[in-house]
């Protein structure tokens, strides 16, 4: 009789390490994704990079089509 309740011995080893386990990953992770957050008054705004980025490329087009009006 001492076999089966070494495997029941095991078993509750086994399940209380995972649990121990996931729940120390679930801190971990947790921990890390605190630290990443950039506050919004640092980034820069969305609309002044899509408005600087049109300038450039109307530059560009305006510089083409100098070039190809000059040949």
């Amino acid at each position: 009789m001492a076999l089966p309740s070494v495997w029941s011995a095991v078993r509750v080893a086994i399940l209380s390490l995972s649990v121990v386990g996931l729940l120390s990953m679930r801190l971990v992770g947790a921990g890390q994704d605190s630290g990443s957050v950039i506050p919004a008054e640092s980034r820069p705004c969305v609309d002044c990079h899509a408005f600087e980025f049109m300038q450039r490329a109307l530059q560009d087009l305006k510089k083409t089509a100098y070039n190809l009006d000059t040949r």
